[in-house]
């Protein structure tokens, strides 16, 4: 524990402080995750996309007083707060823990690499607890940010600690080394993830190694010579190698058995056979590492055998899914601690279509500790938490404390317990978070809770959604805004969940195709403006009753518009006028102009928030001439406005290509729809945009077939050798295009692809996995995502990303997903 006083001489920092005696407890880097203001000291991060000092102001307001700021920040608005003034206050947040981090003695495992980093941490983490109390990364908390926010959490309380660092980029690995202070090491692999931030393979080895350096064993696979001559330039450590070549330190030899892997491991003059409960190369060596680190920490290898075989696949991510009465359910039921207790709340305070919030908590994972129940409790009543039901006999002694802070509590002893009097009419219209450690077998709630649909599923990770809003925001001018499409279902994707996230990142305005899209997003509690671009008089009720903004697009519209608005009494109601500049599809011809400006001058019952035009082939390197003469012809048509109104307003007319493509082009705001969902639609790629939308179904039937033998409607799939044929279930009715029938489309299975077998039918399709061994009844499938591209699939079908996207069927299960 530090009082101000004591950070500002750690940091060798110039202060102004009211009371240095104000303790500090909590790191703050995001300004809409202040839980404990009272003890809790804020960095104002400044980056290329954003100055965090300008949220000072509403977290001073809100009660934290604890500040860390450039040298040049203006304290005298702010009585009695505490500031400490840093060149840097990334490095100081850096700084201030690494010396944190130097009062600890016990061991501190440190694992990089390209994947698995987390899978390795949390397997680590349930292979060991039964020995040592550990402090580990929150979720994938693992760079320049979530690193130093990890080792804070540091004390006495535990006796190892592991922590993941990820790095994106030359030069960011040292400044890890330094706050992380590793002794023993791990490095999973070296995969293609950032690649192109790095001259070569080996300089991103390199840089990960740096890791390493004063460490004082490393775990590595040593079948790769190449990294293993980094990584002994790179260290002095004992390498605990292991891999099928001889020279390793442990001799690995693995086979297959159904659904396991046998492995023999040679090490000490002594051998071991060990069964690991996966059968993908990834899960093995990940499993390898781990078991590696077990014999490093001496565990009795018939504890190994045992605890291996309760390993089970980790996903790391936050999943949204539909639930029973109209209900959402938030299932983060792998393990519980306090800090991926604050991120689960985090998520849960973004969806803000839910007014009442539900809790199910088991106790907390390790000891009973009372200080980790009343910062749960205090959590929850910070969060207006409706109602808490919580399972596990250590809460019984802290039920008159949570009782006290939440409007409604349930207790039970067991899950079995809650199961057997669960009536599902007791969750209605609510959010619900599941939160509790691996041996309370939550999933049996949450299956218990799920709404209960068919099998093909649509995950939209929101995570990816902001990196790529992130991106965008990258190469904007200063002071441009944007605005995020979230029509048609945004893009098929969901509007409510996609613009509470876009609301909850600072997004500047929404635009949906009609009013009845914008109303839902007002019931969904979205407070952001949105611009409505498909008006006419039916909907003028509810644009106004729902604070909508409309797009005015003809002297028709505009006119009845502004009758509704005298009948009803109303003045300065915000509009945006679109300009035809070539789309001629809706808009103000440029002949309209002046008679447009006339009426305008004249009338106070309308202010003109933003002109803007629709650019027709902005990813066309071959209409960049019309492109240009678009924009010239909205320039002018703004320079006649602008005189006439009196007052500046937003001008636009980039869409996501013209952002990238012609950035002198983004003027005052740009309007981003499919680049928001990793699809460049430039194919110019100058961005690291992430694809955000999985679709994926199951395997309903396998079948073996002879040649001469034919497959679906019409015998269109003829059988010409022996073969396997998967039926899986998903169809056209599902947005999976007949298009792609007779091999035209495949899937990926099992880490192949497998081609379209016949026509595709309403609800299920058949393709050829003959080649491909080990599929099962049951077993996942993608339709596009990770290794078939949406754009892959909308060329086969002769068509657009938009329309792919758009095709998908609202009966297909909609998982939000935040990693």
């Amino acid at each position: 524990m530090y009082n101000i006083r004591q950070i500002a001489v750690l940091l060798n920092a110039t202060s102004s402080i009211s009371n240095g005696d104000a303790v500090v407890e909590q790191l703050l880097t995001d300004s809409r995750k202040l839980v404990f203001p009272s003890t809790t000291i804020f960095f104002a991060i400044v980056t290329a996309r954003r100055d965090a000092h300008q949220f000072i102001n509403d977290l001073y307001d809100r009660g934290l007083h604890n500040f860390v700021v450039h040298q040049n920040f203006d304290t005298k608005n702010f009585a009695n707060a505490n500031f400490i003034f840093v060149d840097d206050t990334l490095l100081a947040l850096q700084t201030l823990v690494a010396i944190h981090r130097r009062q600890f003695q016990y061991p501190v495992i440190a694992i990089t690499g390209s994947n698995g980093k987390t899978i390795v941490k949390e397997w680590l983490n349930q292979l060991l607890s039964p020995e040592f109390k550990i402090v580990r990364s929150p979720r994938s908390y693992n760079s320049q940010i979530g690193v130093p926010l990890s080792v804070w959490q540091m004390s006495d309380e535990f006796n190892l600690a592991v922590f993941e660092a990820g790095i994106s980029k030359p030069g960011e690995m040292q400044q890890l080394a330094d706050i992380i202070q590793p002794n023993i090491g791990i490095l999973t692999n070296i995969g293609n993830a950032h690649e192109e931030n790095f001259t070569s393979v080996a300089q991103k080895t390199e840089e990960k190694c740096k890791l390493f350096k004063h460490c004082e064993a490393v775990i590595v696979n040593g079948d790769n010579v190449a990294v293993m001559q980094i990584i002994c330039a790179a260290t002095k450590a004992k390498l605990l190698t292991w891999g099928e070549n001889e020279n390793n330190e442990f001799i690995i030899s693995k086979h297959r058995q159904g659904n396991e892997v046998l492995m023999e491991i040679s090490y000490q003059l002594q051998k071991q056979k060990i069964l690991i409960p996966f059968t993908d190369e990834a899960s093995v060596q990940n499993a390898i590492a781990c078991i590696v680190c077990l014999i490093f920490f001496k565990t009795d290898f018939e504890k190994i055998r045992e605890r291996i075989q309760t390993l089970h696949p980790v996903d790391m991510r936050l999943q949204l899914v539909p639930a029973i009465n109209n209900c959402a359910l938030i299932n983060d039921s792998y393990s519980f601690d306090t800090a991926s207790f604050s991120v689960a709340l985090d998520f849960m305070q973004q969806q803000n279509q839910y007014f009442n919030k539900t809790v199910i908590l088991s106790d907390v994972s390790g000891d009973d500790n009372a200080g980790r129940y009343e910062a749960l409790i205090f959590m929850l009543k910070a969060c207006n938490v409706k109602r808490a039901i919580v399972i596990g006999v250590q809460w019984k002694k802290y039920l008159p404390l949570l009782q006290a802070s939440v409007i409604e509590v349930d207790s039970y002893a067991s899950t079995q317990d809650f199961l057997e009097k669960l009536l599902t009419n007791h969750f209605r219209n609510e959010i619900i978070l599941l939160k509790g450690a691996r041996k309370f077998g939550f999933e049996n709630i949450a299956a218990a809770l799920q709404q209960k649909v068919h099998r093909t599923v649509m995950e939209i990770n929101l995570t990816s959604i902001i990196h790529n809003l992130n991106e965008y925001r990258r190469i904007l001018k200063p002071g441009v805004k944007i605005m995020a499409m979230v029509k048609a279902s945004g893009y098929g994707s969901g509007s409510a969940e996609i613009a509470n996230v876009l609301q909850y990142h600072k997004a500047d305005y929404l635009a949906v195709a009609y009013a009845d899209e914008g109303v839902e997003l007002r019931k969904a509690n979205i407070r952001l403006p949105v611009m409505v671009m498909n008006i006419d008089e039916n909907a003028f009720e509810q644009v106004v009753q729902f604070n909508l903004e409309p797009e005015i697009y003809s002297f028709h519209i505009l006119k009845s518009f502004d009758e509704f608005l005298n009948k009803q009494g109303l003045h300065y109601y915000p509009i945006h006028l679109k300009i035809d500049t070539g789309m001629h599809r809706l808009g103000f011809d440029l002949s309209e102009i002046d008679s447009l400006a006339v009426f305008l001058k004249h009338n106070n019952r309308m202010v003109v928030k933003s002109v803007f035009s629709h650019l027709t082939a902005s990813e066309d390197p071959a209409e960049d001439a019309f492109t240009m003469l678009q924009a010239k012809r909205l320039n002018e048509a703004c320079n006649k406005i602008e005189p006439a109104l009196g007052y500046h307003f937003i001008k636009h007319i980039s869409n996501s290509a013209a952002a990238l493509r012609k950035t002198e082009l983004q003027f005052d705001m740009i309007r981003l729809g499919i680049g928001l969902y990793g699809i460049d639609p430039t194919g110019l790629h100058t961005l690291e945009l992430i694809p955000a939308v999985t679709l994926k179904t199951t395997v309903a039937q396998i079948r073996k077939l002879k040649p001469g033998e034919t497959v679906g409607y019409n015998r269109r799939g003829k059988i010409t050798a022996d073969s396997v044929i998967a039926t899986l279930r998903i169809g056209y009715a599902d947005g999976f295009r007949r298009m792609l029938s007779n091999g035209v489309g495949k899937v990926y299975i099992k880490g192949k692809f497998a081609p379209v077998t016949g026509t595709v039918a309403m609800d299920m399709t058949m393709v050829d996995i003959s080649n491909i061994p080990g599929v099962e009844v049951g077993d996942e499938v993608e339709i596009f995502g990770a290794h078939i591209s949406i754009e892959e699939v909308a060329k086969n079908c002769g068509t657009i990303p938009y329309e792919i996207l758009t095709g998908v069927s609202q009966r297909v299960k909609r998982v939000y997903i935040e990693e």
